[in-house]
Formats: C-alpha cells, structure tokens, sequence
C-alpha cells in the first residue's frame, strides 16, 4: 500500500495524543499524577493538539476532503465512522475535565468522573483506529490478531513516554511514571516484532492459482499484463519496497522506536533531576522518529489482494 505521509501522520500523532489522554483521564483522579494547573494544562494541551491534528491530516488523504463529515454517517458498519463518532465524543467530557482542573484545580468528583469518561472514550477511538485496518480482509498484512494490540502498546508508549518528561518538570524523579514508560516500551518492541516474524512466515490464502480456480492444472502464472502503463490500482495498493530497503528500515525503527527510548528512560530512571528530563526528552523524540518509520513501513509492507491481477504470484 501507498504509504502516504497524511496517513502516517495520522496513525502516529493520533495514537499518542488519545493515548495520552486517556493516561490524564486515568493518572490525575486517581491521584497518580500532579494537581498542579499549569500540569494539567500543558499536559492536555499537547495531548489535544496531537490527537486533533492527527485527526485533521488524515482528512487530507481523501479524494474529496470538503465531503468527510459524511463519515461519520456510517457508524454501523465502517470501523473508520466509528472511529470519527468516538474520537468527537472523546472531546466532551474532556473539556469538562480540562476546565475543571485546568481553571479550578479540581481532579476528584464530577470533574474526576469526566476524565475517566474521557480516559474511556479515547480507549475506544484508539480501537477503532486499529480495527480500520485489522478489518480488511484483502490485506493479510493487516487482517491478523497482531494489529491491534500493536496499535494499542506503541500508542501507549507514545503516551507514557511523553508523560515521563512532561512530569519531571512538576516531580523531579517520577519512579513510578518511568517504570511504567519502561514496562510499555518493552512489550510494545515484543508485539512489533512478533507482528513482523507473522507476516515474514505467513501469506493470503489468496493466489493466482485460487483466483482462478486453476491450482489443479499446475503452476499458473500471469500471461500478458492488464496495462501497458501505471494505473491508480498499483500506485496505491501494488506498492513495493525492496526486501534489503525493507529489513534496513526495520533496524531503524527498531533501534530508534525500542532500544534507544529503553536505554534512555534507564537512564532517566536512574539519575532523575535535570539530566533524567533531557534522557527522556530524547526518548520523546527517538520514538517519534522510530514510529514515522514503522508506520511508514506498516503500509509500504502490506500487499493488497488486487496485485494478484497485476502479476503477483501471492500476497
């Protein structure tokens, strides 16, 4: 598939933007988190702003953007309606809970409640974003059990990994923050590399041979192409990228997304003060730089049924 940038904007700044608000909605009226204002406004502040602009630059991917409210029409069926009606819904308590404890410092009672409707919602709107493509069946890359809870621990990890530097600068050694961010990280690495070694050692049941109902006769293969030239069906969904180009890129997102933001939140762990802030503003940005990358590579890496007209001998 075409990995186009608007997509993988979305899929990275959304993820940790509801991430991290549901860690607020849950972390301050349970007290795990500062009761400060200025706290709450800074962290919900970013948290908003990622997950509303990931929202936005997603619409920039439809062929006619002026026409995406009509999404939010099809809720009973499409899980990316469903992600729109959530992620609109997720914004209302959160407003509620962002004046209560941003303008009245107040993150128990009625405004306590709100954040964990807000926590709840935006727990959903993340599901739904994972379902959008663990629901395609054409694409085995995507329609397998590994789709979304990767979605889920690598938006967690944003979360808790940008909630452990914002926290340092209210609480200078935030243990508690930092062992969680570390724990998320760790199984967010295991449930990517258990999603490649499935889709390194697994394809479609889908082949040209069952396509055409000739698996009997032999080996069957593609005799002339259907165009003489590219067409819209292979830009967006016969996407290729070479195997070396594709296990170089999976050791960038691997040292950047896990390794790197491991050893720096053991370092800020470790230390604390004012040089664990910089270790986990640098894991903040590796893992940023990592995501682009995997994301990027979650698209290119997946191989649409359609290919199988187009000379593909599986997918």
């Amino acid at each position: 598939m075409h990995p186009a940038f608007s997509i993988v904007f979305f899929t990275t700044a959304s993820g940790a933007g509801f991430a991290l608000l549901l860690l607020l909605g849950l972390g301050a009226p349970l007290a795990l988190l500062p009761s400060s204002s200025s706290f709450g406004f800074t962290a919900l502040a970013i948290a908003l702003l990622l997950a509303a602009g990931g929202l936005v630059s997603s619409v920039f991917h439809l062929g006619r953007p002026e026409r995406a409210w009509r999404a939010f029409s099809q809720w009973r069926s499409s899980w990316l309606s469903r992600e729109g009606v959530f992620s609109v819904l997720t914004f209302l308590p959160t407003a509620v809970f962002g004046i209560g404890w941003v303008f009245f410092g107040a993150t128990m009672g009625l405004v306590g409640l709100c954040g964990v409707f807000a926590a709840a919602l935006a727990a959903a709107t993340i599901y739904c974003t994972g379902m959008i493509y663990a629901s395609l069946k054409p694409i085995h890359q995507w329609h397998n059990s590994w789709v979304v809870p990767n979605y889920y621990a690598l938006g967690l990890m944003s979360g808790f990994l940008i909630l452990n530097f914002l926290v340092r600068f209210w609480a200078p050694h935030p243990i508690g923050v930092a062992v969680c961010s570390l724990s998320v990280v760790l199984v967010a690495w295991w449930t990517k590399e258990r999603y490649w070694r499935f889709i390194d050692t697994t394809s479609a049941r889908s082949t040209v041979a069952s396509a055409t109902l000739l698996g009997s006769r032999g080996r069957v293969h593609l005799l002339e192409a259907p165009h003489t030239e590219e067409n819209y069906l292979l830009k967006e969904m016969g996407f290729q990228i070479g195997r070396r180009h594709r296990l170089r890129l999976r050791r960038i997102a691997r040292i950047a997304s896990f390794v790197l933001p491991v050893l720096l939140t053991l370092l800020a762990l470790w230390f604390g003060g004012a040089f664990g802030g910089i270790a986990a503003g640098l894991a903040v940005v590796s893992a940023a730089l990592g995501l682009v990358v995997e994301r990027w590579l979650f698209f290119a890496e997946a191989k649409h049924t359609v290919t199988l007209y187009y000379g593909a001998e599986a997918v």
